[in-house]
């Protein structure tokens, strides 16, 4: 279900994004940095999806909070001429990281388990 919704997500995104005008300089750090902010929601949410877990409450107002702390830490760096966005990046970046580790490791488990059952059923067959 989630890779459905991954799917349909990342279909959207493109047809948006090529009907969708250009952001201007002034505003993409902005949108950069709420993006990885979103993304380490997303991160979040099907970690704790895998973990059973989830809570609809928590992941909406991670998503929402994450960015618009994001951009505020943005708008206060540039008013203090302080990169403090970096900082954000390199925490949203680092948890992204944490995150996909979990579900590398849930997946391939997954996958060695399933391949390890394949010859099992192919000797019951066997005798």
């Amino acid at each position: 279900m989630i890779i459905i919704a991954i799917f349909i997500g990342c279909i959207l995104g493109a047809i948006l994004g090529i009907n969708a005008p250009m952001i201007s300089y002034t505003y993409s750090s902005y949108l950069a940095i709420a993006i990885i902010a979103a993304l380490d929601s997303v991160f979040g949410g099907i970690t704790s999806v895998i973990k059973k877990n989830f809570d609809l409450k928590i992941f909406i107002t991670g998503f929402f909070g994450n960015a618009i702390l994001s951009i505020l830490l943005t708008i206060l760096g540039q008013k203090l001429n302080v990169d403090i966005y970096l900082a954000a990046i390199v925490v949203f970046v680092g948890r992204m990281f944490t995150n996909l580790g979990i579900i590398r490791r849930y997946y391939v488990d997954k996958w060695s388990k399933a391949i390890e059952k394949i010859p099992k059923k192919e000797q019951e067959n066997k005798e």
